[in-house]
C-alpha cells in the first residue's frame, strides 16, 4: 500500500512539474559577426579613385566600436580588421563555429549605368531581377580568387546562371529575421541618415546561404556614380552609415528579445 502512495504522489509531482515555468534564460543577441567585404588582393570594385575593400573596412570598424561602446553585452566578431584577402568560406564558417547570433557583411555596389546610386540591403533568397543576379555574380566573383576553390564550392561558378539553382531549393530558417533587420537598416539609410535606399531586395550570395543565423549583405552605394564615391570615401559619410546600421541593429536586437 506504502509502495503505491510513493508511485501516486511520485506520479501527481511529475504532471504537476510538466506545467511549472521552465527556469531558462531569455533569448539574448550576444555575438554579431562583422564581415567587411573584399581585401587583400580582391580590391572589389572601384571607382576613379576609391576601391570597395577600403570604404568596407572603415565603416565595418566603425559599427563594431559602436556596438561596442553601446552595447557592451554584445561580443562583436570581425571577418577581418586589416586589409587581408579572407575566403568566403571561412567568412561563413567563422560565423557558424563562434555561434554568432547575426553575420552583417558590408560591401560597395557597381554598376554600368553610371547615374544610378543609393543603398541596398539583401537577404539570402532568389529573385527574377536580372539586375539582383548581376549583383550576385559580382559579389561571389571573388571565389574564382581562391585556390582550389572547384572543390571548395562543389563546382559553384558565380558566372553561371545555372549555378544559382541551388539556392532555389535552400530554406532559409533565418529568413523572417534577416528580413526584419534588412528593412530596419534600409528605413535608416533614408530617414535618419539621409541616403537613397533602393529597398531590401534578395540574391543568391553564398556566404549568407552558408550562415546559419539571420544574416543580410549591405551595399553601401555605387561606386561607380561620381558623385556617391566621393560622398562614401568621405569619414563623416561612413560615420553616418555606420550609425545608421548600428541603430538598425540596436532596435532589432531590443525587438528581438522583448518577444522572449
Amino acid at each position: 500500500m506504502r509502495n503505491i502512495v510513493y508511485i501516486v504522489v511520485f506520479s501527481i509531482a511529475f504532471v504537476l512539474s510538466s506545467f511549472a515555468p521552465l527556469n531558462n534564460p531569455t533569448y539574448k543577441i550576444k555575438k554579431i559577426v562583422i564581415d567587411a567585404g573584399h581585401g587583400g588582393k580582391d580590391p572589389g570594385c572601384h571607382g576613379k579613385s576609391t576601391k570597395e575593400k577600403d570604404i568596407t573596412l572603415a565603416v565595418a570598424l566603425l559599427l563594431g566600436d559602436m556596438i561596442t561602446k553601446y552595447l557592451p553585452d554584445v561580443k562583436v566578431i570581425y571577418t577581418r580588421k586589416t586589409d587581408d584577402f579572407v575566403e568566403v568560406h571561412k567568412r561563413a564558417a567563422l560565423a557558424n563555429e563562434r555561434h554568432a547570433d547575426l553575420f552583417i557583411s558590408i560591401h560597395c555596389n557597381a554598376n554600368k549605368k553610371k547615374h544610378i546610386q543609393g543603398t541596398e540591403t539583401y537577404t539570402m533568397g532568389l529573385d527574377k531581377n536580372n539586375v539582383n543576379l548581376e549583383v550576385s555574380k559580382r559579389e561571389n566573383g571573388v571565389i574564382l580568387l581562391e585556390e582550389g576553390h572547384e572543390t571548395m564550392y562543389e563546382g559553384f561558378d558565380p558566372n553561371s546562371p545555372e549555378s544559382y539553382i541551388i539556392f532555389s531549393l535552400h530554406q532559409n530558417a533565418y529568413f523572417s529575421n534577416s528580413i526584419k533587420l534588412a528593412d530596419k537598416i534600409e528605413d535608416q539609410f533614408k530617414n535618419r541618415a539621409g541616403r537613397e535606399s533602393r529597398g531590401v531586395k534578395q540574391a543568391g550570395f553564398w556566404v549568407l546561404w552558408k550562415t546559419s543565423m539571420p544574416s543580410v549583405l549591405i551595399e553601401l552605394g555605387f561606386l561607380t556614380n561620381i558623385d556617391e564615391e566621393s560622398d562614401l570615401a568621405d569619414e563623416l559619410t561612413q560615420t553616418y552609415l555606420a550609425s545608421a546600421i548600428f541603430r538598425a541593429f540596436r532596435d532589432y536586437k531590443h525587438e528581438i528579445e522583448s518577444m522572449n
